[in-house]
């Protein structure tokens, strides 16, 4: 496995290379950038183009594209994320203070919709055609067809507003005295029911319907036959030997769309105002604030990359025969 990982990890150099210069460039193409964002908040210093051509020079916006590349990838290796003049702090400074927060939502996210998404699939793929499979399918396309920003709006409306049970946004509560110990891990976690409910949705119909068609697919195999001949229970065919093989395409759907996760957390952090990284891109985006938006999108590459080599790592535990040839 060791020889797998190591291949793995040198090939992924390479590809986080050409993603920086991808990323770079595509960056370019946006009409502005940071010194004309600044200089149009400074009122009449807007009109004047000495004034945006020293911010350019100070910034370093001034010198050739390929020569700006050439220095962020070599201070990308030394680690230098580089400095957010829009915030005055260094990048790494406002990644750091904003990570913990998006992992958090897009973990209890993915380990909701990856639970509730291939239970409900299991017992769906029971008895297809019957009713509950039917009340399924109806769900998911439901849940698959809402735009996360409605669904988001829609619970705040209901659980914040309507009902009073849930705060409608942030993080935390703000109270004279700060919280620890239990009081702070509940209302962390009342803050954190609705954004994680509306990220995990979306997820929870794609996996339903995929472990269900799974399951179809894998309980109508011979060595499933085989074991209905040895006179086991249907509930331990399904589990021991049905839901093992079908979850290998579940497995891959999770590592296909790790990016699709970063990309939703945009949206439910904006809604929620929930601190985390999603909500930082869109801040950088309309900032344009180059260096903090290329290391947001340099990080969610080194994610999906580690997520897509688990992904062949667990594929090999649930089927043996996938061996991991280095």
């Amino acid at each position: 496995m060791l020889p797998f990982i190591v291949r793995r990890l040198l090939l992924a150099v390479p590809l986080i290379l050409a993603i920086i210069a991808f990323n770079f460039f595509l960056l370019q193409l946006a009409p502005g950038d940071l010194a004309d964002v600044l200089a149009s908040e400074q009122g009449g210093a807007a009109a004047d183009a000495g004034y945006v051509a020293e911010l350019r020079r100070s910034f370093g916006l001034d010198l050739p594209v390929l020569t700006q590349l050439g220095v962020y990838l070599k201070n990308v290796a030394a680690f230098d994320f580089g400095f957010s003049h829009r915030y005055g702090v260094p990048v790494s400074t406002l990644i750091t203070a904003r990570l913990a927060g998006t992992l958090l939502l897009a973990l209890t996210s993915l380990v909701m919709a990856i639970a509730i998404g291939a239970a409900l699939g299991l017992a769906a793929a029971r008895r297809p055609g019957g009713v509950f499979d039917v009340i399924v399918s109806m769900l998911a396309t439901l849940a698959y067809s809402a735009p996360l920003f409605w669904v988001g709006l829609m619970l705040i409306v209901l659980f914040g507003v309507q009902l009073q049970w849930l705060p409608t946004g942030g993080f935390q509560e703000v109270t004279q005295v700060p919280l620890a110990g239990t009081a702070l891990f509940i209302d962390r976690l009342r803050h954190l029911i609705l954004p994680a409910t509306t990220l995990a949705l979306l997820f929870v119909a794609i996996y339903a319907r995929m472990t269900r068609a799974s399951m179809i697919e894998a309980m109508s195999q011979d060595y499933i036959r085989t074991a209905r001949a040895k006179g086991l229970g249907e509930g331990q065919i399904a589990l021991t030997h049905g839901l093992r093989n079908a979850l290998l395409p579940l497995v891959t759907m999770v590592g296909l769309q790790a990016g699709s996760l970063l990309g939703g957390s945009v949206v439910v952090e904006t809604v929620f105002a929930w601190p985390g990284m999603g909500r930082l891109a869109f801040e950088a985006v309309s900032n344009r604030d180059l260096n903090l938006l290329l290391s947001i999108m340099l990080l969610s590459s080194f994610v999906v990359v580690a997520v897509n080599l688990v992904v062949d790592v667990v594929y090999a535990w649930l089927d043996p025969r996938i061996g991991l040839r280095p």
